[in-house]
């Protein structure tokens, strides 16, 4: 007999997390490494970074909507015990993506010459765009797999294969830039973007084993028929793409923003300088090395960013499936645990990266660590960012798959117009990138909070969701810095920005658990919650 295995919404969410953090860990580790390697520097960061969101749009393109929308649809058919459905979806899904991602692929390689000089005005990054191309076939076969078995209810495969993928990433990245050490560093950023390709390559090898060995144990033995003129290939691709392509749109525009700095930054970077720096040679240089400077802070604050996507993930087949059995107060509890908790995560670590922005561009990048202010506007945007995704992924839930896109729509045509306002002008230069993107995350956050609340009911506890989170974030705020002062005359910068790190987190756990932040459900509900919960009674900070 086959039977399913049930895994429940918050055991997916601390898996989600563990897998993103390992992730983000490791893609910090394999940047920092490149950095600061002699003759790549905020340069051949620029490079590697320019061609990586060309490519990243692309990507989204063909294959950011397809976990959301195979799992949706897959959990839908689950909740309703038609796995045989479930299952045809999936062998659908497949097919229908395997072809874009092959498209998608041909497209970038034949076209890198012309947007690499038409669109980013820096020729070289066409050496980054070819060795990206093969990539996107494949990522959007994975993104089946990685959808379907998260429609099933385990987000294994999706936690295993990306953790898998990053490791190889950063090892082979390390490899590939050390090796091209001496040459110009726009080959030694294609050498670190090949790498990228190789890691999906092998990811893709895990799930193709993981579908083969587990398929059995996540699906149940049914005697439902399947009407296949019902169900025909040209039916599910209609609804899979239609399913899909609201999805695809909010994640494209999330991606665009990034995109759109991307463009602007080298365009308007030049003509900015232009009758300051000169040579058409020095002004590329320009404009990469400050693209290099913003990849730089972004690898920082997708850190936490990734972790809350967890809940992005999650929540969409999680939702789906309650909605499926009409079980609306379930939906409500989910959404409103996962805006807390991204809060709860958001803040410490916004407020910990405005506090110690120049200690740590100065630990992690020593031979690159300009950045300081733009990471502490960037730490503000985070915490949009965070709790965007997870009410984008509530209302993807529920069904409204266009909101969401509509919002970012909103946010990043008022995010390119003061691009190229702010950008032009040298004085406000690369500061006008992460002003705009505040300003377009907090347009995004209105227009999909507004519509989650008309669209179903959901309490957000403003003194412990958010009041207690944020005062708790200032008590660690202030330990960090007068902590700081004392031991960096002491020990170092390095040394001492650990030290600060580790105590502020120690500080901040304190408060939420003094303060009372979770309420007592909210504990018991996370992995070991009972043991936890007894620990804090007979500590007497809650009660039996």
């Amino acid at each position: 007999m086959k039977e399913k295995k049930s895994n429940s919404f918050v055991s997916n969410v601390i898996m989600l997390m563990i897998s993103q953090v390992i992730i983000k860990l490791l893609g910090l580790v394999y940047r920092l490494a490149i950095t600061n390697v002699k003759g790549f520097g905020d340069l051949g960061n620029g490079y590697y970074s320019a061609g990586y969101q060309v490519y990243a749009v692309l990507l989204i393109l063909s294959s950011q909507g397809i976990p959301g929308a195979v799992s949706k649809l897959v959990s839908n058919k689950v909740a309703q015990g038609r796995y045989k459905e479930a299952h045809r979806i999936f062998k659908v899904s497949l097919l229908v993506f395997a072809i874009i991602g092959g498209l998608a692929s041909l497209l970038l390689f034949l076209l890198s010459g012309f947007i690499s000089t038409n669109i980013l005005s820096v020729p070289d990054v066409k050496y980054v765009l070819w060795v990206l191309s093969p990539a996107i076939f494949f990522v959007c076969v994975s993104a089946v797999i990685r959808g379907y078995f998260a429609g099933l209810g385990t987000m294994k495969a999706s936690s295993i294969s990306q953790a898998l993928e990053q490791f190889f990433n950063c090892v082979l990245t390390i490899t590939f830039v050390y090796s091209l050490v001496g040459n110009e560093p726009y080959i030694m950023a294609a050498g670190g973007n090949l790498s990228t390709t190789l890691a999906i390559l092998i990811s893709f090898s895990y799930l193709l084993i993981f579908y083969k060995s587990n398929i059995k144990k996540y699906t149940v033995e049914s005697n439902e028929k399947i009407d296949k003129s019902v169900l025909s290939v040209r039916r599910l691709s209609k609804i899979i793409i239609f399913t899909a392509i609201p999805l695809t749109i909010g994640s494209v525009i999330s991606v665009v923003t990034t995109f759109i700095d991307t463009v602007t930054v080298s365009n308007l970077i030049q003509v900015a300088y232009k009758g300051i720096l000169g040579s058409k040679a020095l002004l590329e240089k320009e404009a990469m090395r400050l693209t290099g400077i913003l990849s730089k802070v972004d690898t920082l604050v997708n850190l936490p960013i990734a972790i809350n996507l967890s809940f992005y993930s999650a929540l969409i087949p999680a939702i789906t499936s309650s909605i499926a059995k009409k079980d609306y107060k379930s939906a409500s509890k989910k959404i409103s645990f996962s805006f807390s908790t991204s809060l709860l995560i958001a803040i410490p670590c916004a407020i910990g990266f405005i506090v110690l922005a120049d200690p740590i561009l100065r630990m992690l990048y020593p031979n690159a660590s300009d950045g300081c202010h733009i990471l502490q506007i960037a730490s503000i945007t985070m915490i949009f960012v965070a709790i965007n995704h997870t009410l984008q992924g509530s209302l993807f839930g529920l069904g409204k798959m266009y909101t969401p896109a509509l919002a970012l729509l909103c946010g990043s045509t008022i995010k390119i117009i003061l691009n190229l306002i702010l950008i032009r002008n040298p004085n406000i230069n690369i500061y006008g990138a992460v002003l705009s993107s505040l300003i377009c995350q907090i347009i995004t956050f209105s227009i999909i909070y507004k519509t989650l609340k008309k669209s179903i009911e959901f309490k957000i506890d403003i003194k412990n969701g958010i009041i207690k989170p944020l005062f708790s974030g200032i008590i660690m705020g202030i330990s960090i810095i007068l902590l700081y002062k004392v031991v960096n005359n002491i020990i170092g910068n390095s040394l001492s920005t650990i030290i600060c790190i580790l105590f502020g987190a120690i500080v901040y756990l304190i408060a939420v658990v003094v303060l009372k932040v979770l309420s007592k459900d909210e504990i018991i509900s996370l992995p070991m919650g009972d043991k936890i919960y007894r620990v804090l009674v007979k500590l007497k900070l809650y009660k039996a």
